[in-house]
């Protein structure tokens, strides 16, 4: 497998870093942080829809009624991401905005492994990953601290 889905993580999450900035440009400009909202997902559609085309992506036969409903609310969790750190951003700038996401996601992380919910494998909350996450949590004081 080698580490081209680590590096690839990596580059998609300086990508949100820079996602937000252009975000907060879109709003600040056209006065609406909703609009800028349904602008970003407007142009993703467009980019996934001309993917989707290109790579010959089909559901599988009949497999889109069997998909839970509770797993296509996915998209609102999206939504209010992009909403929210496109108001944020500005006002608590890219470090500590980011840090405190990263600490939610964490948090969350740690919770749905540890259940196995939500389409997650079930997987131990083992004593490195709580110093990781306490190490996590102490990062984040230091970068809010300023």
């Amino acid at each position: 497998m080698g580490y081209w889905p680590h590096i690839l993580a990596i580059i998609v999450g300086a990508g949100l870093t820079v996602q937000i900035g252009m975000n907060g440009t879109i709003s600040r400009i056209v006065g609406s942080p909703v609009l800028a909202s349904v602008a970003n997902f407007c142009i993703g559609l467009v980019a996934l829809c001309v993917v989707a085309l290109a790579s010959g992506a089909r559901p599988a036969p009949g497999s889109i009624a069997t998909v839970p409903a509770w797993a296509w609310f996915g998209g609102l969790f999206g939504a209010a991401y992009v909403a929210s750190v496109t108001v944020l951003g500005p006002r608590l700038g890219a470090v500590v905005l980011l840090a405190l996401v990263l600490l939610g996601q964490m948090a969350a992380a740690l919770a749905v492994d540890y259940f196995g919910v939500v389409g997650f494998p079930q997987s131990a909350v083992t004593p490195s990953r709580m110093l990781g996450a306490a190490l996590l949590v102490a990062g984040v004081v230091l970068i809010v601290r300023r």
